[in-house]
């Protein structure tokens, strides 16, 4: 009988660098979940945005992407057209800072709402707003209740950005091994918005509908809990 010591070896490397990154993606949920634990403090916003007493925040992750837009008609058969300015998709990477150095937690993008609660609407639109951990897969969808304009707060100071949002949780899901991190979620607020906003030109007649711009932005993102 032969053996391959070549083969063996190779073997062995992929088992031992698997269990390294089995071991350094625990340790990060590890980091996140501590840092999550620990206290959580939003600035002070305006009432409109602030959610209901009873809810606390446990996350903040720092989003940077864009926000996707689509030329369409202003109505049906219309000659004018317009950006769809309430229908942006989000497209976006959450980080928070771990030893000082920036480590993805979550994506945020558009999917549709499959486990929905009782606050989501009916019939559910196709595609909700959607943050997912990157750490164990879970879900959370929300909606916006309340809206104030970027540069009207110090807590949204940026003119010429993007909406600072209150959004409310209508749907959770656990992800594949069962894990919560996400469905712990009751509202997100979304603060200090920089870009994002649609182009001021480029969709105008209907020439130009179909066209599509991704326009790159930031934001800062808090998670709430409600208490137990």
């Amino acid at each position: 009988m032969s053996f391959n010591f070549g083969q063996e070896t190779k073997k062995t490397a992929r088992v031992r660098n698997l269990f390294m990154a089995a071991l350094v993606l625990g340790s990060a949920f590890g980091m996140v979940a501590q840092a999550s634990a620990q206290r959580v403090t939003p600035p002070v916003t305006p009432d409109l945005i602030t959610p209901p007493d009873g809810n606390t925040a446990f996350l903040l992750g720092r989003g940077v992407g864009t926000q996707g837009y689509v030329c369409l008609p202003t109505a049906p058969g219309a000659p004018t057209a317009s950006w769809t300015v309430n229908n942006a998709r989000p497209e976006a990477t959450l980080f928070t800072n771990i030893f000082k150095q920036p480590v993805e937690i979550i994506t945020h993008f558009l999917s549709p709402d499959t486990n929905p609660n009782e606050f989501a609407p009916n019939p559910v639109p196709f595609g909700n707003a959607t943050w997912q951990s990157s750490l164990d897969s879970s879900k959370v969808w929300a909606q916006t209740v309340h809206a104030i304009p970027a540069g009207s707060d110090p807590s949204c100071p940026n003119s010429d950005a993007i909406s600072c949002l209150l959004l409310q949780s209508i749907g959770t899901e656990a992800g594949p091994a069962g894990g919560k991190f996400m469905t712990r979620t009751s509202f997100i607020q979304r603060l200090n918005t920089k870009g994002g906003s649609a182009p001021a030109t480029g969709c105008l007649v209907a020439g130009d509908v179909g066209k599509q711009a991704l326009v790159p932005y930031s934001a800062d993102y808090y998670f709430f809990e409600a208490a137990e």
